[in-house]
């Protein structure tokens, strides 16, 4: 049985005519398609991409909880629950900061350092493999694009208007 055919109605003409590609859609498709890759190589050494991503960070420099969460782009739920795994893995442990007494440090074990090399070779693999379809020139030349891209002045939007209080 053949489908039927289907006519437009007078009211709808079609989809405007894209003048620009959609970078959306494909940087969408290829983060997902890359995060799927890189969550599956690290969990073969039972960690995470945000795991890796913490220890990392906590490793450049004594940092609490708060600052490695803005750097991982976590929330803070996420962020103590993250930690949680690390702790319980045995590869971070949290530390009273010296300077604020409510404030957390993160400190990565030896057993966690261990952990964050082995991870970073395996991102490093997992990257070079997304850009193996690349010649080194346009590798170079994509990954500095992506790099201008992220950090473009950011338009903050538009903004509320503030009106005078009436008195």
């Amino acid at each position: 049985m053949a489908a039927p055919e289907r006519t437009a109605s007078p009211e709808r003409t079609g989809a405007p005519e894209r003048t620009e590609r959609d970078i959306t859609g494909l940087l969408n498709m290829a983060g997902h398609v890359l995060s799927n890759r890189l969550g599956a190589a690290l969990a073969d050494i039972g960690m995470t991409p945000r795991m890796q991503c913490v220890l990392i960070h906590a490793l450049e420099e004594d940092r609490t909880q708060i600052q490695l969460a803005a750097l991982a782009d976590l929330d803070k739920t996420t962020m103590v629950s993250t930690v949680d795994d690390l702790e319980q893995l045995g590869l971070a442990e949290r530390r009273p900061s010296a300077t604020d007494r409510r404030a957390r440090i993160v400190v990565v074990t030896e057993k966690g350092r261990a952990a964050a090399e082995e991870g970073q070779r395996i991102v490093d693999r997992v990257h070079s493999e997304a850009l193996g379809a690349l010649s080194p020139a346009d590798r170079a030349a994509f990954v500095a694009a992506l790099g201008a891209l992220v950090e473009a002045p950011k338009d903050p939007g538009p903004q509320p208007i503030r009106r005078a209080r009436g008195r």
